[in-house]
């Protein structure tokens, strides 16, 4: 494979581990509250922070993070406080952010290719400044996800007793909206907007059908997603294919593997001796 040696894939592959890490740490949490389409919301609502950008005229991923966490925390306020259900919450960011988005770059001349970057992923293009916005976005919602792990994990489990406990529910609710609003905006280079909330929940099921606990869940998780994005980033190359949809194709094969083992070794456990 001597493509390893070209500047442009080296790049590639470490925004592939940053992000194969960083995506299904939070994805975790996401999974244990039930909330595996946020990202889908999420990465909608950052489409219109990509528009933004394309239209004002400044960087796209800092549009992106800004309005992706502004629209969490609104969610995640109306969730809490609001007559409407959690559900109904995501629809309106599903349906706002790609509204947004579609309308900010309507106004913009020639946004509609510019878009597709964001929209399907363009890992083979990441730059040097892209890699450094990629790695202190993805350290931070590491240092959350994993130095928060208690804490968060008390409040996705069992909100009503982390609240008795003398947790401040309310924040670390914002807090991890927040960390997966910088997750899809860290995300959103490798794999799209559109396919985002893949790599946050699939590599978690699929550590699920190995893993018991919540820690080893996790760290099986971010396992796998270095793997399929590494592994995506290496196929994608010599295949001519799209990193961003190899990379979630990957993540599903994954799952069925896991599955597969899964159920195999219940079968043997419930066989009798």
């Amino acid at each position: 494979m001597s493509y390893l040696a070209l500047p442009f894939i080296q790049k590639a592959l470490i925004a592939a581990v940053l992000v194969g890490l960083a995506a299904p740490a939070v994805g975790t949490y996401l999974v244990q509250r039930r909330l595996a389409l946020m990202g889908d919301g999420l990465g909608h609502v950052a489409l219109t922070g990509v528009a933004l950008g394309f239209l004002l005229g400044t960087s796209p991923v800092l549009t992106a993070v800004i309005v992706a966490a502004l629209g969490a925390v609104a969610i995640e306020l109306v969730r809490a406080h609001g007559k409407a259900s959690g559900d109904v919450a995501l629809a309106m960011l599903f349906y706002g952010g790609i509204a947004g988005g579609v309308l900010l770059i309507s106004l913009e001349p020639g946004g509609n290719t510019n878009l597709l970057t964001y929209l399907f992923g363009s890992i083979l293009t990441v730059d040097t400044q892209d890699l450094v916005t990629i790695g202190v976005l993805a350290a931070a919602v590491l240092v959350v996800a994993v130095g928060l792990r208690r804490q968060l994990f008390s409040v996705c489990q069992d909100e009503e007793f982390a609240r008795v406990s003398g947790l401040p529910v309310q924040l670390l609710n914002i807090i991890l909206a927040v960390t997966a609003a910088l997750t899809v905006t860290v995300a959103m280079r490798v794999v799209g907007l559109l396919l985002v909330s893949a790599l946050l929940v699939v590599p978690v099921a699929a550590a699920q059908q190995l893993t018991r606990g919540f820690a080893a869940t996790m760290a099986t998780a971010m396992g796998i997603g270095v793997l399929v994005a590494v592994g995506g980033v290496l196929v994608s190359y010599p295949l001519d294919v799209g990193p961003g949809s190899l990379i979630v194709v990957l993540a599903i094969a994954v799952f069925g593997v896991t599955s597969l083992v899964s159920a195999v070794l219940t079968r043997r456990v419930r066989q009798p001796a």
